[in-house]
């Protein structure tokens, strides 16, 4: 089983700067994809790809807002 903070810690070890995730970025991430957390884990073989795909999708704008959001 992976928690968010062992996915966090193991995408951003692995993610050029450009790329880095916050706990609010993953809490986003979770809201608007809840299909993919059927098991409620963070499985970084399953999830990191599309996590990729939909930060990269996001303006440098919108992460700052959601990295000023409260958790």
């Amino acid at each position: 089983m992976t928690n968010k903070q062992q996915f966090l810690t193991e995408h951003n070890k692995l993610a050029p700067t450009g790329l880095k995730a916050t706990i609010n970025i993953l809490n986003m991430f979770k809201v608007q994809k809840p299909k993919l957390f059927k098991d409620n884990e963070w499985k970084i073989d399953k999830l990191r790809r599309p996590f990729i795909m939909w930060l990269t999708s996001m303006t440098k704008a919108q992460k700052e807002e959601i990295n000023n959001m409260k958790e």
